[in-house]
C-alpha cells in the first residue's frame, strides 16, 4: 500500500498516530494523539472511522492514556483505566468493534494483576499491538480469497468506504481489489460518491487512485444505469456485521 497505516502506535512517543480523514482528499495528515479529549472526538469527529480501524484506535488509545496515569497502586490504577475505557466506549455506542476492542484490553488488564502497574502497562501494550496485527491479517485473508472472484478486465462496484482507510492496511471490502492488482489483473472501479458524507467520492476514490487503481467517482442515482449497461461485473460494499450464513 502506498498509504500510511491508517492507525498504529508511536511506541516511543507513546502516541497513537491516525490518518484525519476528515481533510481527505485534499491533504493527508497524521495526528499523534495521547490525550483522552483528542482521542474521544477523533472518533466523535470521524477522523478515524470505519469499524476495524475505530477498533484498533481504541485499543492503542487506551494504553497511549494509561502510560500517562498518575496513578502508582494497581487498584487505583485498574479504576482510571475502566473510567478511562468507558469515557472512549461513550463516542459511539453502536460501534460493536469499539466495544470489543475496549473489553479486550481490560480483559487482558485484569490477567496481569497481581503484577504491579508497570505490568500491566506493558501488557496493554502487547494486547494493543496484537490487536492491530491481527486486524492486518483478515484484511489480507478476505483479500486473498476475494481475489478469486475477480477476472482481469473486470469492472467493480464499490458502496461506501471499506478500504484501507476503514481498517489499519489492506480494508475489508477493498481488499481483493488490492489483492487483484497485486497479482497482475487489470480492474477498474466505480465508485459511488456515497451521500451524505461522499465517502466514496473523498476516501474510497482517494485511497484507489492513489494505490494505482483505475477508479470512476459516479453519484449514487447513476448505480442502476451503469449496471444496466453489462459493464459492473460485482459489487463489493462493506456492511457492520457478517452473519455466519
Amino acid at each position: 500500500m502506498s498509504l500510511p497505516q491508517t492507525v498504529s502506535l508511536d511506541e516511543k512517543a507513546k502516541t497513537l498516530d491516525i490518518i484525519d480523514q476528515t481533510l481527505l482528499p485534499s491533504r493527508l495528515t497524521i495526528l499523534k494523539l495521547s490525550e483522552l479529549d483528542e482521542i474521544c472526538n477523533a472518533i466523535k469527529e470521524l477522523k478515524v472511522r470505519g469499524a476495524p480501524a475505530i477498533g484498533v484506535a481504541a485499543a492503542i488509545g487506551l494504553y497511549c492514556l494509561c502510560e500517562r496515569f498518575s496513578e502508582q497502586e494497581e487498584a487505583a490504577f485498574m479504576a482510571r483505566l475502566a473510567e478511562t475505557a468507558a469515557l472512549l466506549n461513550a463516542t459511539r455506542p453502536t460501534a460493536k468493534n469499539l466495544s470489543w476492542a475496549l473489553n479486550e484490553m481490560l480483559t487482558e488488564a485484569n490477567k496481569a494483576k497481581g503484577f504491579g502497574v508497570a505490568a500491566i502497562k506493558e501488557t496493554l501494550k502487547q494486547k494493543a499491538i496484537q490487536l492491530k496485527n491481527q486486524d492486518i491479517a483478515v484484511c489480507k485473508a478476505i483479500g486473498v480469497y476475494g481475489e478469486q472472484l475477480i477476472k482481469s478486465g473486470d469492472t467493480v462496484m464499490t458502496v461506501c468506504n471499506a478500504g484501507a482507510l476503514a481498517a489499519v492496511e489492506h480494508g475489508t471490502a477493498l481488499a481483493p481489489i488490492y489483492e487483484a492488482n497485486r497479482n497482475g489483473k487489470a480492474v477498474s472501479v466505480y465508485a459511488l460518491e456515497t451521500r451524505p458524507l461522499l465517502q466514496g467520492a473523498r476516501l474510497t476514490a482517494y485511497e484507489l487512485t492513489e494505490n494505482g487503481v483505475d477508479t470512476t467517482v459516479i453519484c449514487d442515482n447513476m448505480a442502476a444505469s451503469v449496471m444496466a449497461t453489462g459493464k459492473v461485473k460485482a459489487i463489493f460494499t462493506g456492511c457492520d456485521r457478517v452473519a455466519a450464513n
